[in-house]
Formats: C-alpha cells, structure tokens, sequence
C-alpha cells in the first residue's frame, strides 16, 4: 500500500460524510452497502454511516482504498459483516487506522454474524477445495431472520458506545423486527408457489435465501467457490441442468454474466440479476428495497418458466 500522505486529497474527499455539521452524530464505517442500510435504521439521526464497498463489488475483493484508512481512523464504530467475509482487505486497513474505539472487542467493533447460525462450516480446512471459509458461509443477509439478529447487534453496541440514546436505538430495533416480520410473510407469499424450485448459481452465495425459502440449488457455475469456471465444469453444470430441468441462473453484478448466458442459451434458462446489496439494482436504496428487488426477481423468473 503507497504511503497515506500521497493520497490526503482523496482521503479527504471520502471522508466528508464524516465532517458534517452534525457532530454530535456517531460515525458509522460499515463494510457493505447492506449492513450500512440496517445500520441507518437502528441508528436513524444519531449516526452518520457511510459503506465502504460499492454495490457492485465482491465483498470477498473490495478495492481496499487509502482514503479507507482515514474514515476508519475517524469512525466512532465499524459493522464488519464476520465469518472471514472481508479476511482479504479488512485487516490491513484497520491496522494502519490505529484506531482504537473499533480494534477487535471494543464496543465500537460490531460483528454482524454474532448470533448467525452459520450454514456450510466445514469439517476439515482444505485450501484445495476453493475459497473455503473456516467461520461458514458468510453470505447471510439474504435471510430476513438474520437481519434481525445483525440489528440486534448494531442496537447492542451502539447503545453501549452512546447510553444516553439506547431507548433510540432500542425503539428503532422493535420497528425494523416489526417491518422484518411483515415483509418476509409477504415474501414468504411471493415464493410459496415456488417451493423445492431448482436453481443454479454463480457462486455459494444463495444458500440462505434457498433454506429460508425453501428452493434447491442444483449447482453453481464455479467449480469451487472463487475458482473460475471451466468448460470441463460448465460441461457437467448444463447436465445436470437439463437432467434436473432447472430453468433459471441467478448472478451478481460482479460475477461474469456472460458465462452464465452460455449456459442459458444451451439449457434453455434465464440468467436473472440478483444483486444482494442495496444499490445494486435501480431503486434498492435500503435493505428491505433490495429484498423486494431479489424476491421479485425470483418469483418472475420462476414464473416465466412454468
């Protein structure tokens, strides 16, 4: 990483979400999009939260940007989504934040999947089977019940680092459980007619939303997760596709949407856009907007295929 002091013009830049006038306001780093959007909620006008990740970046490979460095040494809490989620770009920066009110069990350090029932931990940690994570698949999110627990966390800790406004944070937690619990019945409605549904993915970032909602992933288009697909494995993925009659494939922004619509255009499916962050796709401002981009997505492209 270039020395900081190359880069002080766009640390600056960046950074001038923290420099409102509303001091009195806590400064809130969150690594992606999503946990920033709960973030908002549970802070509501007490907190200035800004994300580091875009939208469309793999959470997995953030552009780890100098300017970073400044906004964490300034942050009053930082929101990590965990599980080894952001392992390869997160570290480096917190180090060189020297900052101590967000340094590994400080109150100012949230960890979004305390609490999670993680899926996919694995017995053994063998490099060779891809991009393992040691903690469980971290993509976890896309599960509406584990928003709750994620805000549960930011209301913990944020009452923790200002007691003065833990009924805020508190009141705001009861709201956003509230709202949580009457949209998944309405996206629990939207997916009914779909269940045990086959799908095919990208990566192993479904496997959430496919036991909440109770749809089966066939394969994924990676031959092991954050190896690149092969034509050997594409091979067997289209397949299985036909022997199972799996007719829609689901990708992010960042994932190679190409390769999928070669598979599409051999099994007859529909590749569907299913960005997992707010902003993501137009109109997907917060989290609930992102779930009801995604649920929707979801329903059409099934629908269309029956």
């Amino acid at each position: 990483m270039k020395p900081l002091n190359l880069y002080i013009a766009g640390a600056l830049s960046f950074a001038a979400a923290f420099a409102s006038p509303a001091s009195a306001q806590l400064k809130v780093v969150a690594t992606t999009p999503d946990l920033a959007s709960v973030a908002r909620e549970i802070g509501g006008d007490k907190v200035n939260v800004v994300a580091l990740a875009k939208p469309t970046e793999d959470p997995h490979f953030v552009d780890a940007k100098p300017s970073f460095i400044v906004t964490l040494n300034r942050a009053d809490a930082l929101v990590e989504g965990g599980a080894e989620l952001e392992l390869g770009w997160l570290p480096p920066l917190l180090e060189n934040a020297r900052n101590g009110k967000i340094q590994g069990g400080a109150p100012g350090r949230i960890v979004a999947s305390e609490g999670i029932r993680l899926l996919e931990i694995p017995t053994s940690f063998d490099r060779s089977k891809g991009d393992i994570h040691s903690l469980g698949n971290p993509h976890f999110m896309i599960d509406p019940a584990n928003a709750k627990v994620v805000a549960r966390n930011i209301a913990n800790h944020l009452a923790q680092i200002d007691p003065k406004s833990a009924a805020t944070y508190n009141g705001n937690l009861t709201r956003f459980n509230a709202r949580i619990d009457a949209k998944l019945a309405d996206w629990q409605k939207q997916l009914a007619p779909y269940r045990g549904s086959k799908i095919v993915t990208y990566h192993r970032d479904f496997v959430y939303l496919a036991d909440r909602f109770v749809l089966t992933i066939v394969d994924e288009l990676e031959p092991k997760p954050g190896i690149a697909p092969s034509p050997a494995h594409l091979a067997q993925v289209i397949g299985k596709m036909r022997a199972n009659n799996v007719k829609v494939i689901l990708v992010q922004p960042f994932q190679n949407r190409k390769t999928a619509e070669t598979v599409a255009r051999q099994t007859g499916a529909a590749v569907l856009d299913t960005p997992q962050q707010p902003g993501g796709a137009n109109n997907t401002a917060s989290y609930f907007d992102m779930m009801d981009n995604l649920v929707g997505s979801i329903a059409k492209g099934l629908g269309a295929q029956k």
